[in-house]
């Protein structure tokens, strides 16, 4: 376990300190806001209402309730119980870290409830869209890859966080998933 630890802050500090450039130090701090999402949920919204009339009541509330049972169970049930302090919060990486969010979280670090949020929803998107649009629906796994990422650079999570984040919203976004594809038919 100790080796596994020492591997995920070796891989933090690559990702956070050697890989750093001036473009992805502006990009990334926007790139995990949710804010700058709210055009893409509105987006999609608007096209399920639009495309899947019938269904489209059905399709969005499975969607919410996969957000809200991904969050719930990073934030209330994992975080408390497993408590690991944040890179950006850890002494014996203070000054050699890039800090790059204007606060600091004190939640714990494990798991990232980016990455579980966006991997639930990548993987809902993807099952319940994927007869309709192929595999043009795994762009949804490259966005929660790059939010997720975007947590290690700003030094707010380490890649072990985020990839056990990343498993366990792809584990919550498959039962919603498969649901409505058994349920609802999206046409």
């Amino acid at each position: 376990m100790q080796s596994l630890l020492q591997f995920d802050r070796s891989f933090f500090r690559l990702i956070n300190g050697q890989w750093q450039n001036p473009f992805f130090d502006w990009l990334m701090p926007w790139l995990r806001n949710s804010n700058l999402w709210v055009p893409l949920y509105l987006f999609m919204l608007l096209f399920v209402i639009i495309n899947y009339k019938k269904n489209a009541g059905w399709f969005i509330l499975f969607a919410v309730l996969t957000v809200i049972l991904s969050d719930f169970i990073s934030s209330t049930l994992i975080k408390p119980n497993f408590f690991r302090l944040r890179p950006c919060n850890d002494p014996s990486l203070a000054g050699s870290i890039h800090i790059l969010v204007g606060y600091r979280p004190q939640s714990s670090s494990f798991t990232s409830s980016h990455a579980v949020n966006h991997f639930a929803l990548a993987t809902y998107l993807y099952l319940t869209l994927k007869k309709q649009f192929g595999k043009k629906m795994l762009w949804w796994f490259a966005w929660a890859f790059a939010i997720a990422y975007a947590q290690v650079y700003v030094g707010v999570h380490y890649p072990l966080d985020v990839i056990c984040g990343a498993f366990i919203g792809i584990l919550i976004g498959y039962l919603p998933g498969q649901l409505v594809n058994k349920r609802y038919i999206l046409t």
